[in-house]
């Protein structure tokens, strides 16, 4: 508790010194063991609204070193409250650099993540990605090779899809960054919407039971079908280009989302990975989706008016090329967890 008091402290000041306004941590959420969501006017379960990932910010993607042996069940509410305090300590020093350098205050919308979880993969039950196949293997040294000789800002093309305003791609727009975590879930008869913050983009997400397209037509989001089991919706994605990789994935990836209700405010959102192009087996992970009112709903992000980031990217390459510097890393990852 000491690292929350802190950290309240610290936001406190920020406050005052106008660089955020910060929200107090509350309780841990408790979910309901059994919870059946309303139901539409046409009858579907009703899991329209506004929903952000805020408190699962800081999660480790994989199992930590120090729980090794241990399964995601197996952690104490004792432990993952010391997760928090660790977590919500790490986050205070970040803060502190950024108002340093006078960020700006959206940087500072997820302070006191209140974390579900101890780390997201949930199968396998080492809490591990899959070791990659020797395809995958071969197919980043590929990659890498035909970036020889090439710095990661000689062109804007030398970016990724995010950097460029483009797509963060799925599941790469619903996991939680630095802020604009927010998402909204629209309904209607036959369908499902998902609009995502950044980047702001739209996805449909089709209930008629039709069958993908054929695998020569290739989206950045991929296609999208879903359907209802009880009060869940699965949604299972194909299509995908090679644009759009996730951790590696190859465009044969078949991902499958569940969006679980399971308390008035609370939807559990997985995902299941199955790309033997890629991976050993398939696997998962998991996280929270917490409802909020109609005022936080998804900002405009407007991203391509005002990626200063790019130019201030590209200027910076062009500056280090006129002092005779050669930058040869690989280009930057897209967000990924």
């Amino acid at each position: 508790m000491k690292a929350r008091r802190v950290a309240i402290a610290i936001a406190i000041l920020c406050a005052s010194a106008g660089l955020a306004v910060a929200q107090t941590p509350g309780p841990p959420k408790k979910i309901a063991k059994t919870y059946v969501p309303p139901k539409t006017v046409w009858g579907d379960p009703n899991i329209a609204g506004v929903y952000t990932n805020n408190d699962e910010s800081l999660i480790p993607f994989e199992r930590p070193a120090q729980f090794e042996g241990r399964r995601l069940e197996d952690i104490t509410e004792a432990e993952l409250e010391k997760l928090r305090d660790d977590r919500s300590e790490q986050r205070i020093e970040a803060d502190r650099n950024r108002a340093e350098f006078r960020s700006p205050i959206h940087w500072f919308e997820n302070m006191f993540p209140n974390n579900s979880r101890a780390w997201l993969v949930t199968d396998p039950p080492d809490g591990h990605v899959p070791p990659l196949t020797e395809e995958a293997r071969q197919r980043a040294a590929a990659r890498a090779r035909a970036q020889a000789g090439r710095g990661p800002a000689d062109s804007a093309a030398d970016r990724s899809l995010y950097d460029r305003c483009i797509t963060r791609g799925i599941p790469g727009s619903m996991m939680p960054a630095i802020y604009g975590n927010a998402y909204e879930i629209l309904q209607g008869p036959g369908y499902v919407a998902i609009q995502y913050e950044m980047v702001h983009e739209t996805r449909i997400i089709a209930l008629d039971g039709k069958p993908h397209p054929g695998e020569n037509v290739k989206i950045y989001m991929g296609d999208a079908k879903g359907h209802w089991e009880g009060s869940t919706l699965i949604v299972e994605t194909t299509n995908f280009t090679d644009k759009t990789s996730y951790r590696g994935s190859s465009e044969h990836l078949k991902l499958t989302e569940r969006f679980k209700p399971v308390a008035p405010n609370l939807v559990e959102w997985s995902s299941t990975f199955e790309d033997p192009h890629t991976w050993t087996k398939p696997w998962t992970f998991a996280m929270n989706l917490s409802k909020k009112d109609d005022s936080q709903r998804p900002f405009e992000y407007a991203c391509n008016e005002g990626n200063y980031g790019m130019v201030g990217i590209l200027n910076a390459a062009r500056a280090e090329e006129k002092a005779g510097v050669r930058v040869d890393s690989p280009r930057d990852a897209e967000g990924e967890r």
